[in-house]
């Protein structure tokens, strides 16, 4: 990765608006974008902190965000963490989140690029809740960039 900027979430802030619950012998969190109790992993606590984060914190709008979608590259079955679209319906942001224990590579971000393939999105934020790398895209110019923050919702 060429010059990333570890940008700081500030995820744990928001950890107390989770609301979980155990049962039986699972824990449980709930999603309030699909409004569902979902199997508490690693990845999926990154992902409802994210959530908080964009809705909280930079005021993302609930229905413009899509959360664990599938859709077919390359012939191959793939699923996209979240994505977030404009005003106008555009996709706008891609999230690829990582377990906390899973390193943000330049492999993650490739995961990403590759999904992105589909969206053609403006921005691309990789996270695993402890490092978080966000860019612009230039489509133009086939570069990015990485900023110092998450965009404001557009």
């Amino acid at each position: 990765m060429k010059n990333p900027i570890n940008i700081e979430l500030g995820l744990m802030h928001f950890k107390s608006l989770l609301k979980a619950r155990r049962e039986d012998d699972k824990r449980y969190i709930f999603d309030p974008i699909r409004k569902k109790w979902l199997v508490l992993q690693p990845e999926e606590l990154v992902r409802q902190l994210v959530i908080h984060y964009l809705l909280e914190e930079k005021r993302y709008n609930p229905n413009r965000i899509s959360l664990e979608r599938g859709f077919t590259y390359n012939k191959r079955n793939k699923r996209f963490d979240l994505l977030v679209y404009d005003k106008k319906v555009n996709p706008f942001l891609l999230v690829e989140c990582k377990a906390p224990q899973v390193p943000i590579t330049q492999d993650a971000f490739e995961q990403a690029a590759w999904y992105n393939m589909e969206w053609k999105v403006q921005y691309l934020l990789v996270t695993n809740g402890l490092v978080s790398y966000c860019c612009a895209i230039n489509y133009d110019n086939r570069s990015y960039e990485y900023l110092e923050a998450v965009p404001d919702f557009a």
